[in-house]
């Protein structure tokens, strides 16, 4: 119970807060991105390992995407 004392009044802090703007700008955007463009709303493969295979094959994707643009912006 300390602990989680501890994280909730950091979480409400001004940096708290400040973060966790910025997860929702970044890191749930990702997300979103992931299962309206790529297609990880459902699995269109059946099994643990293909399924993996798919989610690893999205990540790369979306990894290239971002190689890309950065580059672009970058000269």
């Amino acid at each position: 119970e300390k602990h989680k004392e501890k994280v909730r009044a950091h979480r409400l802090s001004s940096t708290g807060k400040y973060l966790y703007k910025k997860r929702k700008e970044t890191i749930e955007r990702s997300f979103a991105d992931a299962k309206e463009l790529h297609g990880l709303r459902y699995c269109r493969l059946r099994g643990r390992e293909k399924v993996q295979e798919q989610a690893l094959m999205t990540a790369a994707a979306q990894n290239i995407k971002k190689i890309a643009n950065h580059l672009t912006k970058a000269g």
